[in-house]
C-alpha cells in the first residue's frame, strides 16, 4: 500500500470512528448525574453551626458568568433561567446524527493535518491523543452551550487517560520531548485559565480551567505552533462576534453578557490543529 493510500484509510477510518462515537453522545448526556439546584433568596437561612454541604467542584461552583452574594451587583444581575436537564438535552430530536456527524467532520480535519508530515510513529501517536477527544469536545461544547456547565465527570477522566497514554508513550518509545511538550501545554493552559479565573471568576467558571488542561494537553502534544494558535484562538473566536454584534446594535450592553465558553475553547482548538503550523509560520516570515 502506498504512503499515499494509507493516510487516506487513516483518515477514513478516524471518520469512521468520531462518527461512531458521536453516536453515543446523547447516551453519555443522559447518564450525567443532575448538580443540586443553586439556593435562591427564598430558602431559609443556613445554619451557621451546620457542616458544609460536599460535592463535587462541578456542582459546588456557579456556572460561568453567574455572580453570588446579595449586593447591588448581584441584585442588578437578572435571575438566570433554569438549567435544562441533561436527560431533556439528550432526548433532543436528531441529536445523535448530528453529533456523530460534526465529530466525524472534525476527526477527518483533524486526522488530515496531523498527517500533514505522513504516516510515521510519531504521528501515530499524535492521533492516537487527537481523536479521541473530538466526539468529547462536542458534546462538551454542546452542553456547555446550553448550560453554562462544563461536567467533571467528562473531562477529569478524559484527562486522566491522556496523562496515562502520555506516561505510556514514554514507556515504549524511550522518547520524551513530545510527552513533555504535552505536560508543558497542559500546565501552561490550565495555568493561564486558573488565572483568568481567579481574576475574574465572575465571568469564567472553573469548568473552563479544567477544560483548557484537556485541551492544552492534545495541543501540546501536537506542536508548540498548535498550542499557541489553539489557546489563542479561542479567545478570537469568542471575543470578535460579539465586539461586531454590539458595533452593530450599539449595544454597549452586550459585551457585558455572559456567554459559555467551553465552545469557543472546542473551536479556538480546532483552529490551531488545521492552522497552528502555517499561522506561526508566516508571523515569522
Amino acid at each position: 500500500m502506498s504512503d499515499a493510500a494509507a493516510e487516506l484509510l487513516v483518515v477514513a477510518l478516524a471518520v469512521l470512528g468520531c462518527g461512531l462515537a458521536g453516536l453515543g453522545v446523547p447516551a453519555l448526556i443522559r447518564a450525567l448525574p443532575e448538580p443540586p439546584a443553586p439556593a435562591s433568596a427564598a430558602d431559609p437561612p443556613a445554619d451557621p453551626a451546620a457542616p458544609a454541604a460536599t460535592g463535587t467542584l462541578e456542582e459546588a461552583e456557579p456556572p460561568h458568568g453567574s455572580t453570588t452574594g446579595a449586593g447591588p451587583a448581584s441584585a442588578a444581575r437578572p435571575a438566570e433561567p433554569p438549567k435544562p436537564l441533561y436527560v431533556d438535552l439528550a432526548a433532543r430530536p436528531h441529536l445523535g446524527p448530528w453529533v456523530a456527524l460534526v465529530s466525524a467532520m472534525a476527526g477527518g480535519l483533524v486526522a488530515r493535518a496531523v498527517l500533514g508530515d505522513g504516516l510515521t510513529e510519531d504521528t501515530a501517536w499524535a492521533l492516537a491523543y487527537a481523536l479521541p477527544v473530538v466526539p468529547l469536545c462536542v458534546a462538551l461544547a454542546y452542553v456547555d452551550g446550553h448550560t453554562r456547565l462544563l461536567p467533571s465527570r467528562l473531562v477529569l477522566p478524559a484527562t486522566g487517560a491522556l496523562v496515562l497514554l502520555a506516561l505510556g508513550e514514554w514507556a515504549v518509545t524511550g522518547e520524551h520531548d513530545a510527552v513533555l511538550r504535552a505536560g508543558v501545554g497542559l500546565l501552561v493552559a490550565r495555568s493561564l485559565y486558573w488565572l483568568l479565573w481567579a481574576v475574574h471568576s465572575a465571568g469564567m467558571g472553573f469548568g473552563d480551567v479544567r477544560l483548557a488542561a484537556l485541551l492544552g494537553l492534545v495541543l501540546g502534544r501536537l506542536g508548540v505552533a498548535e498550542l499557541v494558535v489553539g489557546v489563542y484562538a479561542g479567545f478570537l473566536v469568542f471575543g470578535l462576534p460579539g465586539l461586531l454584534l454590539a458595533l452593530v446594535r450599539r449595544d454597549r450592553a452586550l459585551l457585558r453578557a455572559a456567554y459559555p465558553f467551553g465552545p469557543f475553547m472546542v473551536v479556538g482548538a480546532l483552529i490551531g490543529v488545521l492552522t497552528g503550523p502555517a499561522v506561526i509560520d508566516s508571523l515569522l516570515r
